[in-house]
């Protein structure tokens, strides 16, 4: 009889996985096709991180809070501020960038990833962008950064201050490009070794990716461009072709992973490095690698060890998405205080997507809920509360997981909302509560 009871209940698990036939209140689990074999990764790099690209949540991660040269991967901090400058309107796309002497030095260093800027001459801020993006020109990003900040220490300290809001604890951050300090020359600091160049963590780089994508998520379409011309048809014509050789028809592209972004890194202090990022199914993740191996200019391990990553995730993940307007274990009401009712339920106000791994069950999530201290008495919603109001948040954890998300948290916060109007009672029986509340 118990054997007969087990297989019953486990047909009916695969059937409500299989078929989708869920209830609008039931989180939608989403299963994803395997793109590889292995349950574990075994990254042959000094650190590695993989993330849900909207919360954070941590999949994977090796080492993710030491601080590493970063190299390249800088610029992504800088095209950040960047995109910032041109949503704000400080820069317009169509906008021009002289080139100063300092930075067209950069530019024509052939040893260095560039285009050769030439000083006095002006370049939009589009194609510098494209250049930043695509071909890692370290003299295009500097000639940003100048551009955004007006000059290149001042825009150092604006890194510094934005790496500081993102959550990046660990950045140490001396120029907008990621070369040392010798090799931008006198866009460098004078009291500092030669060698220094900035570095940070692959949490850090995983919560600056994070921060990008859902800020400026149109960075991509520039991101998965695998080649295009700088300037063609003049005397600076370069042919760039991207650095990422996971882009769709490049040498290390693999078709079951997706992937169009974002930035490789490289110099012999960081080795290979690359922040990688996959849109499988419709489930985007981040993945971070910091010093895989760099045996010559032609080296893929970077690209290998972020194969591994992501299809470890894909292959050993399933999503469980929540609705706006579901209710969340754990959240479904909430007390009141000096309300008719002395509960009033509650549901989510935004779509949220949560990743469990394949022996676990959509009802592992929980959620406790953290009320908005203007809507809250005594621990209780104080009444009375409109319907639909946002009145705090939904915090989602996972039980069982030991990974949490980015920012050292076991939870993600959805904003929660009262589905129903919370009326103030009157004074009677407020008064009446008050006094059967002394016995």
């Amino acid at each position: 009889m118990k054997r007969l009871r087990k297989f019953i209940v486990g047909l009916i698990a695969a059937v409500t996985l299989t078929t989708g036939g869920l209830s609008a209140a039931t989180p939608a689990v989403t299963a994803h096709a395997a793109t590889s074999t292995s349950s574990t990764v075994n990254l042959k790099a000094k650190a590695g991180i993989a993330v849900d690209a909207k919360t954070g949540q941590i999949l994977y991660e090796k080492n993710g809070s030491q601080a590493l040269p970063v190299a390249s991967m800088t610029k992504l901090l800088s095209i950040y501020l960047v995109l910032q400058a041109v949503h704000s309107g400080k820069l317009k796309w169509d906008q021009k960038v002289t080139i100063s002497k300092d930075i067209a030095k950069i530019a024509k260093n052939t040893n260095l990833s560039n285009v050769p800027l030439r000083a006095g001459h002006s370049y939009t801020v589009k194609a510098l962008y494209q250049a930043s993006l695509i071909y890692s020109a370290n003299g295009a990003v500097e000639a940003l950064g100048s551009a955004v900040a007006g000059s290149p220490h001042a825009f150092v300290t604006q890194m510094r201050a934005t790496a500081k809001k993102l959550g990046m604890t660990d950045a140490k951050i001396y120029n907008a490009c990621g070369l040392t300090n010798k090799q931008v020359g006198n866009l460098g600091y004078s009291n500092l070794a030669g060698s220094t160049e900035n570095a940070w963590s692959a949490e850090d780089q995983a919560k600056l990716a994070v921060a990008l994508l859902n800020k400026y998520p149109e960075v991509l379409n520039t991101t998965k461009i695998t080649k295009m011309w700088f300037e063609k048809g003049t005397n600076d014509a370069t042919k760039m072709e991207n650095w990422n050789w996971m882009l769709k028809g490049l040498s290390a592209s693999y078709s079951k992973l997706h992937v169009d972004g974002l930035k490789t890194g490289t110099s012999d202090a960081a080795g290979a490095n690359f922040t990688g990022t996959a849109n499988n199914g419709n489930n985007r993740i981040i993945t971070v690698v910091l010093h895989a191996a760099h045996k010559s200019e032609t080296d893929p391990s970077r690209f290998q060890q972020t194969q591994k990553m992501m299809s470890y995730v894909y292959n050993n993940f399933k999503t469980v998405s929540y609705q706006a307007g579901t209710s969340v274990k754990g959240a479904k009401t909430v007390t009141t205080h000096d309300a008719k009712e002395k509960t009033a339920k509650t549901a989510l106000a935004d779509d949220v997507k949560l990743w469990i791994r394949n022996d676990q069950v959509a009802s592992n999530v929980t959620a406790k809920t953290q009320l908005k201290r203007s809507l809250s008495q005594k621990g209780a919603l104080e009444a009375p509360v409109a319907k639909n109001q946002q009145i705090g948040t939904a915090n989602l954890s996972l039980k069982g997981d030991q990974l949490g998300f980015l920012g050292n948290t076991k939870v993600t916060k959805v904003p929660l909302k009262v589905t129903q109007s919370v009326e103030k009672a009157n004074v009677f029986v407020r008064l009446w509560r008050s006094i059967v509340a002394l016995f």
